[in-house]
């Protein structure tokens, strides 16, 4: 059981981290290229700071929460082992914090992409599917989350149940 809870652990916090980082290339590398074809990233942060456009900060922000999300997970992973959880409300956290990923995900992004529209007359929405692919895993996260507490829930007490009156 020791061992189970441990690649939990390091299983849950790595695809968060996972989330984070793809999150990050995608905001700051890969819609910023899918959004100005034919330019390279350099020049591309180039002009928009000549326009007079902070992307330090956007790149902080968006950095930062991704920092914030893995540190969310090995912090709740963290407090979860301490409590000694069942194994199933370990890996439920770790799907909550992909789950609600999403919202910040979102909020993080917009300023450099509302930043890279107006410097370069393009659309501000999303332009590469990659961000998709954080959507998906933020749905099906909180798709799962149900179905892993309610049968989690079920085989906890069904073992606690069987112990009890085998004793």
């Amino acid at each position: 059981m020791q061992r189970s809870r441990g690649v939990v652990a390091v299983v849950g916090v790595a695809v968060v981290a996972l989330y984070a980082a793809l999150l990050v290339v995608v905001q700051l590398v890969l819609d910023p290229l899918a959004a100005v074809p034919g330019r390279s990233l350099g020049s591309i942060y180039a002009e928009l700071e000549r326009q007079g456009f902070h992307t330090s900060v956007d790149v902080a922000v968006v950095v930062g929460v991704g920092v914030v999300g893995v540190l969310l997970a090995a912090g709740l992973q963290w407090v979860l082992s301490e409590q000694r959880a069942p194994l199933f409300a370990m890996v439920a956290a770790h799907l909550g914090v992909l789950a609600a990923g999403i919202a910040p995900a979102w909020m993080s992004g917009t300023a450099l992409g509302m930043d890279v529209a107006d410097a370069f007359m393009v659309d501000g929405g999303y332009h590469t599917a990659w961000f998709t692919v954080l959507v998906g895993a933020s749905g099906a996260a909180l798709v799962a989350m149900p179905f892993v507490l309610v049968v989690g829930q079920a085989v906890h007490v069904r073992r606690t149940a069987h112990r009890t009156s085998a004793v």
